[in-house]
């Protein structure tokens, strides 16, 4: 190096952050606004130290990243309404100023990486502000309004949920209890049923019995009543049954099968006389 001759600069190498300040930004509505500060941080590779300062300077970032971001933010606000600027679309500005600085450089100066971008929030007009700010307010009204009527409409889901779990609890209560007595309906009439079998078993019961025995006399009586037997109870039951007539109340004939009695005798009074039957040499 030769003295006065020859000039040095210092390079960094290092990760660094350039900050440019007060970006003038027109809409596509005519409405300037200023953009307080930008924060680039980028690093350039020590290999690319070179070519970078020899095409651009020491100054590169200059050249290469203060003048392409003015570029960049106006291109973008040019072609957007400021609701989408300061509002919609504000959150996409770092990421598009990014994306297009680090493909410029690709192209340009390889050797420069772009790590982030940071965008500070848009100086406007006061009296925008404050629109933006009422309008900002009324979308909070609505948003509260929207939220209490969601709030409204699951209470009204939660008590129609609720009245169909109760309508659902009744109609199975009802259901059950209606089983139930269908259930004792049937039940009842099945008792009643049995005990009507019972009854007409037990009434058939007696009959047959009633049948049975009246049939097994029937046949003792074929086999006992034979005809000395009821010659025998013919004479039997004439030997207990007696009679003793008086006065008028005497019968004209007195006939017990086929036998005629005549036998008169007086009485000690001469009036009263004493008829006596006497059926088989008997007298009574």
């Amino acid at each position: 190096m030769l003295p006065f001759v020859t000039t040095q600069r210092a390079v960094q190498t290092t990760l660094q952050t350039d900050e440019v300040k007060n970006v003038p930004c027109g809409t596509s509505g005519g409405v300037v606004i200023y953009i307080d500060r930008i924060e680039v941080v980028n690093m350039l590779a020590p290999h690319a130290v070179y070519d970078i300062v020899r095409n651009f300077t020491a100054d590169y970032d200059r050249a290469l990243i203060f003048n392409k971001i003015h570029h960049e933010l106006n291109q973008f606000c040019s072609g957007h309404t400021l609701q989408e600027v300061y509002i919609e679309l504000f959150d996409q500005i770092d990421d598009n100023l990014k994306l297009a600085l680090q493909q410029d450089l690709n192209a340009l100066a390889p050797g420069i990486t772009i790590q982030a971008v940071r965008v500070t929030k848009p100086k406007i007009p006061e009296v925008i502000r404050r629109n933006f700010e009422l309008v900002e307010t009324e979308k909070t009204k609505l948003l509260i309004a929207a939220e209490k009527q969601k709030v409204v409409e699951k209470e009204a889901e939660t008590e129609r949920r609720k009245a169909i779990i109760e309508a659902e609890k009744v109609a199975q209560v009802a259901k059950i209890q209606y089983q139930q007595k269908v259930m004792e309906t049937l039940t009842g009439k099945r008792i009643s049923e049995l005990e009507d079998a019972a009854f007409l078993a037990r009434e058939k019961a007696k009959a047959d019995a009633k049948y049975y025995t009246a049939k097994q006399a029937a046949i003792s009586n074929k086999v006992k009543l034979t005809p000395a037997y009821l010659e025998l109870v013919k004479y039997q039951a004439i030997a207990t049954n007696t009679k003793l007539y008086f006065g008028n109340s005497l019968p004209a004939s007195l006939f017990l099968g086929s036998c005629a009695f005549n036998c008169v005798a007086a009485s000690t009074a001469g009036e009263t006389r004493l008829i006596s039957k006497v059926r088989g040499g008997s007298t009574l």
